[in-house]
């Protein structure tokens, strides 16, 4: 029976003691994992977790890479463990580490605290005031097709981990959250344009972009935050010294 080998970055606080800075664990361990036919990276981390050892901590959730659960940084590129064929690597052994620059808590797991505070500050939900809630609003073909790129977003993380300005900057909200505020500003049904402003014009915000692009390369689902951020910045001049709000 074939098998896939993984060297997967291991870190218990218990054991190996507090990390800071979102440093990596410099403890490494190798497994061997036996399949037919074929097996996602995930699948292997679940044959260790129930055969091998039953410590190793990971996240997961839907296994279609629809929810950004899983993503990690495998074999030295962010993915979702879920959607990456381990019997794609021809035999070597692929290395499964926690996306990096974010702070541990076990193994394969990280701490997205400080994330989800920041995608929640931006107000990531259609705000309406001149019409009935409770009545359909309808869109255009053609503003619904501004939706395809921001809409897939599945908050995985992996460009907030891949963003220098995040490393450096503890206040930058990050590409994901400006993703977010980009969803909603381009959506013709949202009314919040001058409540959700002040929160991405400011040096916290767009400013702190400095197009480096790390965030798309990084994207599993091969969205473009950075030319999400790059509109936001222009609508917030023509906003601020134009007062054009369209």
């Amino acid at each position: 029976m074939p098998e896939v080998k993984l060297r997967i970055n291991r870190y218990d606080p218990a054991l190996d003691g507090e990390l800071t800075g979102g440093r990596r664990s410099d403890r490494w361990e190798e497994f061997a994992v036996p399949y037919e036919g074929t097996i996602t990276v995930l699948e292997a981390l679940f044959s260790i977790q129930e055969h091998v050892d039953g410590s190793l901590a990971f996240r997961y959730c839907c296994r279609a890479s629809i929810c950004g659960s899983c993503a990690m940084y495998i074999d030295g590129r962010y993915r979702l463990a879920c959607q990456t064929n381990a019997t794609h690597f021809n035999g070597r052994t692929i290395t499964v580490a926690p996306m990096p620059h974010m702070p541990l808590v076990k193994d394969l797991v990280v701490d997205m605290t400080s994330f989800f505070a920041k995608y929640e500050y931006i107000k990531p939900w259609l705000m309406r005031a001149s019409q009935n809630p409770e009545k359909e609003i309808p869109q255009s073909p053609k503003d619904r097709r501004k939706l395809d790129m921001p809409i897939d977003c599945i908050l995985c993380g992996a460009c907030y981990s891949s963003c220098p300005s995040v490393w450096y900057e503890d206040d930058y909200l990050g590409p994901a959250a400006l993703l977010k505020a980009y969803r909603f500003e381009v959506d013709s049904r949202d009314e919040a344009r001058k409540e959700r402003l002040p929160r991405f014009d400011n040096e916290r915000g767009v400013y702190r972009c400095h197009t480096i692009t790390n965030c798309s390369e990084a994207c599993p689902k091969e969205l473009n935050p950075t030319e999400g951020i790059q509109w936001l910045k222009r609508a917030a001049v023509r906003r601020r010294i134009l007062g054009r709000w369209k």
